[in-house]
């Protein structure tokens, strides 16, 4: 079934590559452009395909790629049709876009190459111009990969303007003259940072995709979801803080995504906000609420906070990729506690089936969402631990990532043995540190006086 569904997207994938390629072909005809632009945006296309066959390993959809090179096309066109300068067009808008929301330097690179390839074209193949654009859609890959602050991008966008009039000067071996022109790329250089910060939100929303600012938006505790989880059920809170620490570790060590693997693990858990006495984090010691339910309801309310923290994501709006690890953080694992407390209660005529003790699904299908359900169990486990020695936490940790391996829970995404051994290591080292062993200090005895 799997590889009937595989072969059905290739053949859709490669159906809608030779329509795109037509309609490409046909467009540049009846705008009587030169074909060498539809043949760059084929080629990027092409090589996009074989670079990431694996679907789910690209960090962009080709037709969002395709639309930000239009967005570029369009500007420039009208720009070289009007008669004006083409020094006009915030030529570094589209690259430094691309590496913000995809975070990825190759596919960067290879729009800003395909981007020089239109203003070349488009302005009676002017070679130098397109160099010059290429230079500084380069550099402001550099500069925007990895950004985490706004101001960051108004600061690529002055060294843009600035690395873009000096490589004017060069073009024009040092002989300025129409000195507005240079005035102008500095300009271009700022008004393209402006623009990208002030469209960035847009698409983010059009791409469904999230950005590190955005990230880090969302990682502050005033937000109304994480602020009812301190007050509400600080056990779950304190549960989802410990998680974004592992996982952050784990992701950074197997070179994943380590901030959105934290922020995920800060709202996976967001669902236990239903019903936060349930869950044996949030819990006193007066009495254990699952005593009065049968295993078969227990399990319902365990299982029940994936579908209730989904609910809860789209009431407060949250991005498509944090919701991600709200469904995925528990797979199709199964509730052993309550399955095995409902097989002692089981009487002879009944017949228990692990299929209904088990999450509904889906498993993880990025190394961030599985990454977080191994830091979710590691860190819910190393609670139950009496005397919570290195030796013991090794060998829990160990213990749990094998079981969920086993379990097929690890089957859709794109973990290796050798990255479960580092994420291992990670969360061993981690979780030593926490549950480090503490001096008895003796009571303070204050002499008579």
């Amino acid at each position: 079934m799997k590889k009937l569904v595989k072969i059905n997207k290739v053949v859709r994938k490669n159906i809608a590559l030779l329509a795109g390629t037509f309609l490409a072909l046909l467009i540049s005809v009846i705008l009587k452009i030169n074909l060498v632009i539809p043949v760059a945006l084929i080629l990027l296309v092409i090589y996009l395909q074989f670079l990431y066959l694996n679907l789910s390993a690209q960090p962009f959809r080709l037709l969002n790629l395709i639309f930000l090179f239009v967005i570029l096309f369009a500007v420039t066109y009208v720009v070289a049709r009007q008669g004006w300068s083409v020094l006009a067009t915030p030529f570094c808008v589209i690259p430094m876009l691309a590496t913000i929301l995809f975070n990825e330097l190759v596919v960067s690179l290879l729009i800003t190459v395909a981007s020089s390839i239109i203003i070349t074209t488009l302005t009676a193949n002017n070679f130098y111009l397109g160099m010059l654009f290429f230079t500084s859609g380069i550099l402001s890959n550099i500069l925007v990969f990895g950004v985490r602050k706004r101001n960051t991008i108004i600061q690529a966008g002055f060294i843009i303007g600035i690395v873009q009039a000096a490589t004017l000067l060069l073009i024009d071996q040092f002989r300025m003259y129409q000195p507005e022109r240079y005035l102008f790329l500095f300009g271009n250089g700022i008004v393209s940072g402006i623009i990208v910060l002030g469209v960035l939100p847009i698409f983010e929303y059009l791409f469904s995709t999230i950005t590190n600012i955005s990230l880090l938006e969302l990682a502050d505790f005033n937000h109304p979801i994480l602020n009812r989880m301190m007050l509400e059920a600080p056990g779950t809170y304190h549960h989802s803080l410990i998680v974004g620490n592992l996982s952050d570790g784990a992701c950074g060590a197997i070179g994943a995504n380590s901030l959105l693997a934290r922020i995920g693990a800060y709202y996976h858990d967001i669902g236990k906000l239903q019903k936060p006495e349930y869950f044996s984090e949030n819990q006193s010691i007066k009495g254990n609420k699952h005593d009065a339910l049968s295993p078969s309801m227990s399990k319902l309310v365990i299982m029940n906070h994936v579908k209730d923290g989904v609910e809860l994501a789209h009431k407060y709006k949250l991005n498509p990729r944090l919701v991600d690890f709200i469904q995925y953080h528990h797979g199709n694992s199964l509730v052993y506690f309550f399955y095995r407390r409902a097989l002692e209660n089981v009487e002879e005529d009944q017949e228990i089936k692990e299929e209904r003790f088990r999450y509904p699904g889906p498993k993880p299908n990025t190394k961030e969402t599985a990454t977080v359900m191994l830091a979710d169990s590691v860190e819910a486990a190393a609670r139950t631990l009496k005397e919570p020695t290195p030796a013991k936490i090794e060998e829990l940790v160990h213990k749990i990532v094998n079981n969920k391996f086993i379990d097929g829970q690890l089957d859709e995404c794109e973990l290796t043995l050798k990255d479960l051994e580092k994420i291992s290591s990670v969360f061993i080292r981690i979780l030593s540190g926490i549950y480090h062993a503490r001096v008895n200090y003796p009571d303070e005895k204050r002499e008579p006086h």
